[in-house]
């Protein structure tokens, strides 16, 4: 590399963990000081943010920045986890579901409204991480926490699958937000695909994969 001090801008695979990314870059540019600025689940791709070097101090700063997102839901089905990570574990019929309702369910949840983040996440419970406690069957009950959803857009209907488009602040969870979705529309809901296309000013187009990194960068 030619500063140790950069921000790389990364298109993050399915399947990968963000750490996953942070490790790969680590060996691949042989550097120790690197993080990332902004978990993405291993199911979900899109843009991570890395820092490295004194660019790291800055990652706080990324990771408060506007967030957009594109993906799936699927209408009529519910999960514990509330994506693809558990099984179906509810199912109901979807057929009076309206195009009407489905707008209208997005609505509601536009704006500064109070979410409660999904028992498969990463958040820590007296000091345990929530989707440890809740894959051993733990009733654990998390606060609401507040977030703004500045657009939450319908992009198609195709039921059951809905897509969409959302901006968001940072703490936002999709997949609360799949599982609120479906609750308004009373038929459940759970999210099958998610990219993030955007970060502040920052966007996906200009990110490159892990594999497109080379050890030489610009300045």
């Amino acid at each position: 590399m030619d500063s140790p001090d950069q921000m790389i801008l990364i298109d993050k695979p399915i399947g990968w963990t963000s750490f996953d990314v942070v490790n790969k870059l680590r060996y691949k540019l042989k550097i120790k000081k690197i993080g990332h600025a902004g978990t993405l689940d291993p199911l979900a791709s899109g843009l991570l943010i890395l820092c490295t070097g004194k660019m790291t101090k800055r990652i706080d700063e990324f990771q408060a920045q506007e967030k957009e997102y594109t993906g799936k839901f699927i209408i009529g089905k519910s999960t514990p986890s509330h994506d693809l990570e558990t099984e179906v574990s509810e199912s109901k019929d979807i057929s009076s579901v309206s195009e009407e309702q489905i707008y209208l369910a997005a609505k509601k949840l536009t704006g500064v409204i109070q979410q409660v983040p999904p028992l498969h996440s990463a958040i820590k419970v007296d000091g345990k991480r929530a989707y440890k406690l809740a894959r051993k069957g733990s009733d654990l009950e998390l606060k609401p926490r507040e977030v703004t959803i500045s657009q939450f857009e319908i992009t198609s209907i195709q039921k059951p699958e809905i897509h969409f488009r959302i901006v968001c602040s940072k703490g936002t969870y999709i997949r609360s937000l799949a599982r609120d979705f479906g609750n308004n529309l009373g038929v459940g809901a759970y999210l099958t695909g998610l990219c993030r296309t955007r970060i502040g000013e920052f966007k996906l187009e200009d990110a490159l994969t892990p594999d497109q990194i080379n050890p030489v960068l610009p300045v």
